[in-house]
């Protein structure tokens, strides 16, 4: 799951925080409530995924409570992958 994090913080900082260190931005960071990620971005960071991860994303699976930190997009990431989703 740490390949599934780190391809997440890469794509984190490359497109949303240019200049920032990606051992600034750590996996319980909230990515969506601290204001790092607006909607539009967010739905950029919901494309990445889905594509790179093989994945298909439920509307809900991307509110908040699945979708804020990288632990907690890697462990959905995760949990789709083995399900085959």
């Amino acid at each position: 799951m740490n390949d599934i994090k780190d391809a997440i913080r890469q794509f984190v900082v490359s497109k949303y925080l240019p200049g920032e260190s990606p051992e600034n931005l750590k996996d319980d960071t909230p990515l969506r409530t601290s204001g790092i990620l607006d909607s539009l971005s967010t739905l950029g960071l919901v494309n990445f995924v889905e594509e790179r991860f093989g994945v298909s994303l439920e509307a809900y699976e991307t509110g908040i409570e699945y979708f804020d930190r990288i632990e907690d997009i890697a462990a959905l990431v995760s949990r789709k992958q083995q399900a085959g989703a």
